[in-house]
């Protein structure tokens, strides 16, 4: 039932003709037909970003003089969360091209006819779903959020970073608007009433840290990996010059969770080298069927020496924006010894902010940091001068359209 991208292209020049003739309702036609553009481009990691983080947070802090409540809740979110309760959007999946009435629905649903009907008239103002001949019929938009970890990702912005968001004018009020937010004292903790720093408080209040965990993965879903063709280059920058003189690694996954980076790199590349995953103990213990995997396994502790000498390439993906730059030095500090000179890159995955051109899912992501930890997500600039202030040379920036994070290139001096 989606509308094809050709159609809503014509409306849109022949909206914008009649908008430069003033014709009187154009602009609105313009904003309409710009909007079911989105709705049918926009994939569920992005839907998520706008909704969840980047208006809800604008809207909040520009609507305060209005909204005097703590309380206030744009509709469309509070929708989705209602869809995961009643399991909506799967509901209009599981009926796919015959849709479904207003009376099975409501029947589906547990929900009263009356405000089911007032809440799909609002998802189809926001071209999330569609109504046809007195059925309802879901998109792939909704489709996408179905999904057991899109479900978990609007529960997790819905609970867990919307009343952090929604403290931000009284608590940046509070400070007088020079706020000195710390790990154990910002938003989140305002919020929720917690002085435990944002992964313990996680670990603290389950579902939390599941929910998290599904956000994270919707975070980057659809979305180019660091080693994807055309992002960073793989084949000339290590694959190309790998001796394994100095040592049998190739590549080592620092901080790097459960291996998905890893995996991704193996299933991409003939590798001549081997693969190595680190992280916490914990998080290494909790892997199952290691011995299956293309990569090596290894607890290790970051603020520590990295005991892997003279591998070709660190990867450090989403680590450094986690901590401020005195931590994040320390980093890449115990780094630096494990480094063979003109041979071995650092490779820090990350969000580099555009002063001129910043999108949506960079700096809702560092509205993101702010509310929940405390740091920040950084400039080109910025980044340079930690990696010097670690001993290390700033090589070069990588870019790939559309994807937030860029891969930042670094090496001995």
């Amino acid at each position: 039932m989606s509308t094809p991208i050709s159609s809503i292209i014509d409306r849109i020049a022949a909206a914008g003709t009649a908008y430069e003739s003033n014709q009187i309702g154009s602009r609105e036609s313009l904003i309409e037909l710009s909007r079911d553009l989105i709705a049918t481009l926009e994939i569920p990691s992005e839907f998520l970003q706008r909704s969840f983080w980047a208006e809800v947070c604008v809207e909040k802090l520009a609507l305060q003089a209005c909204f005097v409540t703590d309380e206030f809740q744009p509709a469309l979110s509070a929708h989705c969360k209602y869809a995961v309760q009643v399991k909506l959007f799967q509901h209009l999946r599981d009926a796919g091209d015959d849709g479904v009435g207003s009376e099975e629905l409501a029947e589906k649903t547990g929900t009263d006819v009356l405000l089911l009907e007032r809440i799909m008239r609002h998802l189809i103002a926001m071209k999330m779903i569609i109504s046809f001949k007195g059925r309802f019929f879901g998109t792939a938009l909704s489709h996408g959020l179905a999904a057991d970890n899109y479900q978990q990702s609007i529960d997790f912005c819905y609970d867990v970073a919307r009343p952090a968001f929604n403290v931000f004018p009284e608590y940046f009020k509070k400070a007088g608007y020079r706020p000195r937010i710390t790990f154990t004292n910002g938003p989140l903790q305002a919020a929720h009433g917690t002085d435990l720093p944002f992964f313990d408080w996680l670990v603290a209040t389950p579902p939390h840290l599941e929910e998290f965990d599904a956000f994270m993965s919707a975070y980057r879903a659809g979305k180019a990996d660091w080693c994807s063709p055309g992002f960073y280059p793989v084949e000339e920058q290590l694959i190309q010059g790998f001796d394994p003189s100095n040592n049998e690694v190739l590549l080592v996954d620092v901080g790097g969770g459960r291996g998905h980076d890893t995996l991704s790199f193996s299933a991409q590349y003939a590798h001549p080298g081997k693969l190595v995953l680190q992280d916490r103990e914990a998080v290494i213990t909790s892997i199952r069927d290691k011995e299956a995997l293309p990569f090596g396994c290894e607890a290790h502790d970051f603020f520590t020496p990295q005991p892997i000498q003279a591998a070709r390439a660190y990867l450090l993906h989403s680590i450094l924006h986690d901590w401020d730059d005195e931590a994040g030095i320390r980093i890449l500090e115990n780094l630096k010894p494990a480094l063979k000179a003109g041979y071995s890159r650092v490779l820090l995955n990350e969000i580099v902010l555009s002063e001129e051109n910043p999108t949506i899912a960079a700096t809702s992501m560092d509205m993101m940091m702010m509310a929940h930890m405390g740091v920040r997500e950084r400039t080109e600039v910025e980044w340079k001068a930690m990696i010097v202030k670690a001993g290390l040379r700033f090589v070069r920036t990588y870019n790939y359209p559309g994807v937030a994070e860029s891969v930042i290139e670094a090496e001995l001096l």
